[in-house]
């Protein structure tokens, strides 16, 4: 309840920037409407849902606090019903002060804003600590009775699972109550410390005129120059490791708060609440993470051996990891160009997927420019069930652009299809939450390589997927692995800049494979991953989702009859069914251990192709 937005693909601005200095001409790009959530900040409708959700609340808690587990089937659904309105209006309030905030990270007033919604939805809202509490007090015979007397109520029931999963982790009331309350002091003020530091910092480049921000210093990684990409490489390295003494005092107290947290709750393991968030199995996790750092010599070893034979060099330093190929046309996509083409690809897999896109275009849902004190990388955010979902970009004009535009556009359709379910049952894990947005980028990639016109544009989009899919995979283990490092590092103590680095550093050479030589200052560069503060552990989400969709579309080449039906249907799902329930139509089951190798294969299958062609 009450969530910021979610920054969904934060993983786009790490693994292919898509900021710049100066932008291109690429037409004209679409801002953001928010006045289907609020007109403004100081609408009357603001302040009146501010105080409805006071008033609410408090009356919820008076007519329900203590008499849970007293209710019939009938009480217990309308109890529901109304948490579920509360949930809607805080969210509302929430989401509207977030993407304002998200859109100019600088703005003083924006900020304040957000803070302060931040601080009344928590206050107001601390009276419903109770409800999950006494849910989880109820004896299981009890709930299943009630679920089998009412088939409206027994809709709700992974709602109910879902906080059940939480009962041997559940605090006191008092203890509960307290953590509530307090949590804009504790890990949303590091968060925002965070956002506001990084989006603050500027990076002297050489050659450039004069200092760059974060998200136009990133994009120089990809310039054809290899001294350009040098020079924004060192800059990087320059600015980060004079402000590791801050950013390692985020890590260490989100880190030791997290700690705290779990110990208290008795957690078996710093990943066990986002397993338990994301409603999947420990081991599931383990056998994802496993196959793929098995098969980092074949995967990314391979590839990055391939792309330094292309660039002429014996040894990839840090800033050729992203660089575009000798053979790649230098060209900017205009925005109509970017519509056209994802549409167009949309269509060509069902009309219904091109028709769920279609209106983020013209009304307002995209906010796509490279503008001052925006957030960096890009996000689908879904607001609330009763609006529409928003997406955030930083275009400009590259061809990765519109694979993010395609991935993005895929997290919208998912959400709106999936809003239908309610508000409650919406949100999809994370696990799955990828599914759409990596099925859309892949939809994109095939009807752009059957289209290439030559072998050398061929290989051009084999290459770049192929990048893709290992920034999405073998990159976001790697940061599993740092991470389950880091935080297994500070429960023996507090960890200084050189040892975080240290840990970074780590995972690397492990990852990115022996043609790799890393310069001095690269040990910094956890310091702007957002994942790691604003969502620990999150980052194998987008490794899960990127095998399941290679094992979806393998599914759709061999049986195409009947398979967007039983797509559309897991998006509509939402979070109302447990992945194995939402994979069995497909003959899939992401706990055998071979649904992993054949998601990996695919990949391989691209670097096999790619390394035919070099002879």
């Amino acid at each position: 309840m009450h969530r910021l937005p979610a920054l969904t693909d934060l993983r786009r601005h790490e693994s292919h920037p898509s900021g710049g200095g100066k932008a291109p001409d690429l037409g004209k790009l679409p801002v953001w409407d928010l006045s289907d959530l609020y007109a403004a900040d100081d609408a009357p409708e603001v302040a009146r849902d501010f105080d409805w959700l006071d008033k609410e609340c408090a009356a919820f808690a008076a007519d329900y606090e203590g008499k849970l587990a007293g209710l019939d089937a009938a009480g217990m659904l309308a109890c529901v019903q109304r948490y579920e309105e509360i949930d809607i209006t805080a969210g509302r309030l929430m989401s509207y002060a977030g993407l304002r905030y998200y859109q100019v990270t600088t703005d003083s007033a924006r900020a304040k804003f957000m803070a302060d919604a931040q601080d009344r939805v928590t206050v107001a809202t601390t009276p419903l600590v109770f409800f999950s509490l006494e849910i989880n007090r109820i004896e299981d015979g009890a709930l299943d009775a009630l679920f089998a007397a009412d088939a409206d109520l027994a809709r709700y029931r992974p709602i109910f699972e879902r906080l059940r999963a939480m009962r041997p982790h559940q605090l006191s009331d008092e203890l509960e109550r307290f953590l509530h309350d307090q949590s804009t002091v504790g890990a949303a003020a590091w968060n925002r410390l965070f956002d506001e530091t990084m989006a603050g910092l500027t990076f002297p480049v050489e050659g450039e005129d004069e200092p760059l921000p974060l998200e136009a210093t990133l994009n120089l990684l990809t310039d054809p120059d290899r001294p350009r990409r040098e020079a924004g490489a060192r800059a990087l390295a320059g600015v980060f490791s004079q402000n590791t003494r801050l950013f390692a005092r985020v890590h260490n107290t989100l880190a030791k708060e997290k700690e705290i947290s779990d110990r208290w709750r008795k957690m078996p393991s710093p990943q066990h609440a986002r397993h338990l968030a994301n409603h999947v199995e420990p081991e599931v996790v383990q056998a994802l993470r496993d196959a793929v750092v098995d098969a980092y010599p074949r995967l990314s070893h391979r590839y990055y051996a391939l792309k330094a034979r292309w660039l002429g060099l014996d040894k990839l330093q840090v800033w050729d990891r992203n660089a575009p190929l000798p053979m790649e046309p230098r060209r900017t996509i205009g925005w109509d160009e970017a519509r056209q083409t994802v549409l167009s690809a949309f269509t060509g897999f069902s009309s219904k997927l091109a028709d769920l896109a279609e209106p983020f275009f013209d009304r307002g849902w995209i906010d796509a420019g490279v503008t001052p004190g925006k957030a960096p990388g890009a996000f689908a955010h879904p607001t609330v069930s009763t609006v529409h979902p928003y997406v955030m970009l930083n275009y400009l004009g590259k061809p990765r652009d519109v694979m993010t535009l395609a991935h993005e556009l895929g997290h919208g359709v998912h959400q709106r299809l999936a809003a239908g379910q309610g508000e409650l049952l919406s949100a999809t894990p994370l696990t799955l939450a990828e599914t759409a947005s990596v099925f859309g980028e892949m939809l994109t990639f095939r009807r752009l390589l059957d289209q290439a016109g030559s072998p050398a544009e061929r290989k051009t989009l084999l290459a770049g997927k192929v990048e893709d899919m290992i920034n999405t995979v073998v990159r976001q283990i790697a940061f599993y692995d740092f991470e389950c490092k880091l935080h297994a590092a500070r429960r023996e103590g507090e960890l200084t800049p050189d040892d975080i680095n240290a840990l970074w550093m780590s995972v690397q050479a492990e990852s990115l494979g022996p043609v790799f030589e890393f310069m001095d200052g690269y040990e910094t560069f956890w310091a702007y991953i957002p994942h790691f503060v604003h969502s620990p552990f999150y980052v194998y989400a987008y490794a899960f989702g990127d095998g399941l969709v290679n094992a979806l579309y393998a599914v759709y080449e061999e049986a195409p009859e009947g398979f967007q039906d039983r797509y559309f249907d897991m998006l509509a799902a939402g979070g109302s069914k447990h992945h194995k329930v939402l994979l069995a139509p497909f003959g899939l089951d992401a706990s055998d251990p071979a649904f992993w190798n054949k998601g990996l294969s695919m990949i391989e299958g691209f670097i096999d192709e790619l390394e035919a062609m070099e002879d």
